[in-house]
C-alpha cells in the first residue's frame, strides 16, 4: 500500500508506494483510510517517533474492513461502519492506505460530514473538550441555547486565542454551546468567520493587545478559562487575563515557564496536557455535528502524493482550520 513515512527522526518523510499492510490484531480494527488531517508540529513530537518506522497523520476517517479477532459479541462497530478517530500518538498515524484503530479511539462519522470533513475532528474536538471540560471544568451541558441565554447567572467567560486555528475552532464552538460567554482572537482576515463560530466577540489581534484590553475593565473582562493555542507571548499575556482562581490551559506548550512575575491574579492554574483518545467524548461531539451546533474546518485538501504540499501549509501556521490528506 501507499503511505508517508519517516525513515528516520532526522530525515524528512518521504512517499513508500509499496508499504506493508497492517497485519489484523487481536484487539484493533483494520480500516480503510479515506482521509487524514496533519497537524502544525507534529514532525517535532516526541511520542510518534517510537515505532520502528513513523507515518504521521493522527486524525482517521474511513470504513472498518475486518473485526478484532477478540472483539465483544456484539461489537459496537461492524464492518463497512464509517468510522472516525483520534489514534494513539505511539503507533503508527494513519497517513497511509490502511490503518488500525482500537474500539475505544473510534466513533460512528457524522452522517452529515464527508470523510474529508470529518478528518478534520477528533485531535482538534478532543483537544478543545479535554481542556474545557476535563482541566478547566467547564460543565459539558447543551442544553437548548435558549434555556442556556436565559441563564445568565454564573455564567463563565472563556478566552480562546488563535480561534480560527484547529483547536480553536472548537474550542469556541463548544464553550459557546455550553453557554459560556466567549472571546476570541484572530487576525483580521477570520473576524467574521470566528463570530460565526459562536464568539461573543472577537479581538483582532493585529490591533489589540489582549491583556491591555483586559486590563480596561478587568471586573467585566477577566476570563475564568483561557485556552491558549499559540503559546510563545501569547501565552504570557493570557496569564493576565486570567481572574482571581482561574485556569490557563495551553495545547502549545507548558504554561508554567511562561506565567510573569507580575499581573497574574492570586490563585491562577496552569495547565498542560496532551490530548488522549476518547470515543465516548468523540461521539458526543458527534451527535453536537449531527444535531447541526458544531461544525469542523476544511482549510485545504491534497492527494496523498501532495503530502509536501500539504505539511508547507500547516507549518505556514495560517491555516483556517485543518489540512487533509485524502487517500
Amino acid at each position: 500500500m501507499r503511505a508517508i513515512t519517516r525513515p528516520a527522526k532526522d530525515k524528512p518523510p518521504r512517499l513508500d508506494s509499496s508499504h506493508p499492510v497492517p497485519q489484523p490484531s487481536p484487539t484493533a480494527y483494520l480500516v480503510s483510510t479515506k482521509a487524514t488531517a496533519l497537524t502544525r508540529g507534529e514532525l517535532t513530537w516526541p511520542e510518534p517517533l517510537e515505532p520502528e518506522i513513523p507515518i504521521p497523520g493522527y486524525d482517521l476517517a474511513g470504513y472498518i474492513q475486518q473485526l478484532p479477532s477478540e472483539s465483544p459479541t456484539p461489537s459496537r462497530f461492524k464492518t463497512n461502519d464509517e468510522i472516525y478517530a483520534l489514534t494513539a500518538f505511539h503507533r503508527q498515524g494513519n497517513a497511509r492506505e490502511v490503518s488500525l484503530a482500537l474500539e475505544e479511539e473510534m466513533a460512528l462519522k457524522p452522517r452529515n460530514m464527508s470523510f474529508e470533513e470529518a478528518a478534520t475532528v477528533p485531535l482538534s474536538a478532543l483537544s478543545a473538550w479535554q481542556a474545557l471540560f476535563v482541566h478547566g471544568k467547564l460543565e459539558a451541558n447543551f442544553t437548548d441555547r435558549e434555556t442556556l441565554e436565559r441563564s445568565t447567572m454564573g455564567k463563565r467567560r472563556v478566552l480562546v486565542t488563535a480561534a480560527s486555528g484547529g483547536v480553536g475552532i472548537w474550542g469556541v464552538q463548544l464553550a459557546h454551546q455550553a453557554g459560556a460567554q466567549v472571546v476570541g482572537t484572530s487576525g483580521p482576515t477570520n473576524v467574521d468567520f470566528v463570530k460565526s463560530l459562536g464568539a461573543d466577540m472577537v479581538l483582532d489581534y493585529t490591533k489589540t493587545d489582549i491583556a491591555d484590553w483586559v486590563n480596561e475593565d478587568r471586573e467585566s473582562r477577566c476570563f475564568d478559562i483561557v485556552l491558549d493555542c499559540v503559546g510563545g507571548e501569547t501565552l504570557v499575556s493570557a496569564w493576565k487575563c486570567a481572574r482571581k482562581g482561574g485556569t490557563v490551559i495551553s495545547v502549545a506548550e507548558p504554561p508554567v515557564p511562561k506565567k510573569p512575575a507580575t499581573g497574574v491574579e492570586e490563585g491562577v492554574e496552569g495547565v498542560w496536557f496532551i490530548v488522549s483518545p476518547n470515543g465516548a467524548q468523540l461521539a458526543r461531539i458527534t451527535q453536537l455535528i449531527e444535531e447541526g451546533r458544531c461544525k469542523g474546518c476544511v482549510d485545504n485538501v491534497y492527494k496523498l502524493e501532495q503530502w509536501e504540499e500539504a505539511f508547507d501549509r500547516v507549518e505556514g501556521g495560517h491555516a483556517r482550520g485543518k489540512v487533509v490528506l485524502q487517500l
